[in-house]
């Protein structure tokens, strides 16, 4: 091992507590938001509790107030968003991924990647305070619209409201700076040799991701501080009343939320590109179309925020202007999944449990893409704006992403990460599991969106048209497959804890994968590589009989995929 990989014995805090190796951050990214995803799917579990059966004590959290719902459906959205999927799927795999995949031996700032993470788990820290505060948790949406937000005279939770906004100043802060390592890192610290168009996908996904974030995120973080401000001094920044608008917010927000769905997106897409690529044994389909699909989609995410808008009171002739842009954004999305099918065609697949969760994803994601269709236009969209058409549309576009996206990298880089196998029976039984109680859960909503289900009503007693028992069975089997969906979860926890310590030993590279992170021991250790790699541009070959793995950029030219099948 060469001199600069030397290092003293370290203790537990500084091993894994005040770490500043790349791979330890990013299981404290992982290990956190999974954390937050249990409390985010208790949430869940609770108001769809009382969606089914309105008014009961639900168990494990009692009698559920109107004041308590709309906490509860504020924190769920926040918490799966900007407490599990961005640090998950960008935080944990490209901390863990980027110096691996690079040939690097850490991050370029290894300091300030300590740092970021600090900051995250603050903010945390600080939701989950104020769910324990008086009046408990904010409960005004989680795009924290005024002026449910601002006001105090309509704000039920005047401590709850301020600390979820610091809490999640604090978590973009986190991520700028972890966007900052990500970008100078993937720039400046490759091995020899890789050149731009050598980089694994899923890295251009990660960073081009962090680009889009910090060029999005600033508007957003100027008008957190002026809530802030009228929430704890009383500015009117949102308060027609002080010459204020509350529209304003909204274009804040959806200049930065917008983005954000690809900001999360793009990862998730990085993730099953590479696993769709070795279990086809087949080369990345378009590399460079990809590439350049995902520059113009992240171009035009920056002019289809205010299609969130169209009941707003916008000119409607911007309607129109955002309508053409929300179609058109749609055309580089439905070029990527056109190109992973081409992936797939005339390939020999190996159904092993990454590559189901990633031809899932596909199924899964294409569903939200065309219900999408439907709100992007102007007149549509004024009839199912707020409703559970909505809620079903977002949920089919995010679970894919967050969680499918995630079950997806985790089972494909474990062997990896941990040096060990994941048990492959249960693996397909936690895919199934949840697979098939999703579409029982979010099917359901489509027809309640349909027929005039609005959001944020924690119960339809009230509302006789909604309140028919057609309608009541379909909460009911949504409830009923999410708890299903919620308690085969504990398998993949079983799973994962149990083939950590007691897994079969992994291979060095038990796909046959061709990225340079299969090259170093399970799990790498500290400073990844004995001796830095060069890339090389040899000839394209699944394997080769004197070595491990043979990398080659996905972009070069490769054999007649019918000699590669078994």
């Amino acid at each position: 091992m060469s001199e600069a990989h030397t290092h003293h014995e370290m203790s537990f805090w500084e091993k894994y507590v005040f770490s500043t190796d790349h791979k330890i951050i990013g299981f404290q990214y992982m290990f956190t938001g999974l954390f937050m995803a249990l409390i985010g799917g208790f949430f869940v579990y609770v108001f769809r509790m009382q969606l089914a059966f309105p008014g009961i004590d639900v168990p494990g959290f009692g009698h559920v107030s109107e004041l308590a719902y709309n906490s509860l459906v504020t924190n769920h959205g926040t918490i799966m968003i900007f407490w599990f999927a961005m640090p998950v799927l960008i935080a944990a795999f490209g901390n863990f991924l980027i110096p691996l995949m690079i040939g690097a031996d850490d991050m370029v700032f290894p300091r300030i990647n300590r740092l970021s993470y600090q900051i995250f788990l603050l903010s945390a820290l600080v939701l989950i305070a104020s769910f324990f505060v008086p009046n408990g948790g904010f409960g005004g949406s989680w795009t924290a619209y005024p002026p449910l937000s601002a006001e105090a005279q309509y704000n039920a939770t005047p401590l709850g409201a301020p600390m979820w906004v610091i809490a999640v100043g604090l978590e973009f802060v986190a991520f700028l700076l972890g966007g900052i390592n990500f970008i100078t890192t993937l720039m400046n610290a490759r091995a020899p040799g890789m050149k731009m168009y050598d980089i694994p996908i899923v890295l251009w996904m990660i960073v081009i991701a962090s680009i889009l974030f910090m060029c999005s995120v600033g508007p957003l973080l100027a008008g957190a501080i002026m809530l802030l401000f009228d929430q704890l001094i009383g500015t009117g920044f949102y308060n027609p009343a002080h010459g204020g608008d509350p529209l304003l917010w909204q274009h804040l927000f959806w200049f930065f939320g917008h983005p954000e769905v690809y900001v999360v997106l793009l990862p998730a897409m990085g993730i099953v590109a590479e696993i769709m690529a070795v279990f086809a044994r087949k080369k990345l389909f378009g590399y460079k179309t990809i590439l350049y699909s995902v520059f113009a989609t992240g171009i035009l995410s920056f002019v289809v925020w205010a299609h969130h808008q169209f009941i707003a009171g916008i000119d409607p002739r911007m309607a129109n202007l955002f309508t053409v842009t929300t179609l058109i954004i749609s055309v580089p999305i439905a070029e990527l999944c056109f190109v992973y099918i081409a992936t797939l065609y005339g390939a020999s697949i190996t159904f092993s449990t990454p590559m189901l969760w990633a031809l899932a994803f596909m199924a899964e994601f294409l569903i939200g893409g065309v219900t999408g269709i439907f709100l992007g236009a102007s007149g549509l969209d004024v009839y199912y704006h707020d409703t559970y058409f909505v809620v079903a549309h977002f949920h089919y576009t995010f679970v894919p992403i967050a969680i499918i996206g995630f079950y997806a990298g985790i089972t494909y880089w474990f062997p990896k990460m941990f040096g060990r196998m994941l048990n492959e029976y249960w693996g397909k039984v936690h895919f199934w599991g949840t697979i098939i109680p999703f579409n029982f859960i979010f099917i359901p909503l489509f027809i309640l969106g349909a027929a005039g289900q609005h959001r944020r009503i924690s119960g339809y007693v009230h509302f006789p048209d909604l309140y028919t028992q057609d309608l009541q069975n379909l909460r009911i089997i949504a409830t009923v497959s999410l708890i299903a969906m919620l308690a085969f979860q504990v398998v993949f926890i079983v799973n994962m804890v149990y083939s950590w310590f007691r897994g079969k030993k992994a291979e060095i590279n038990p796909w046959k994968a061709n990225t340079l992170e299969w090259t170093v021991p399970s799990p790498p250790p500290h400073g990844n590589f004995a001796e830095f790699p060069t890339v090389y541009r040899g000839p394209y070959e699944y394997s080769h009989p004197d070595r491990e793995v043979d990398y080659w950029p996905q972009n070069e030219p490769g054999p007649d995929p019918a000699k590669s099948r078994k």
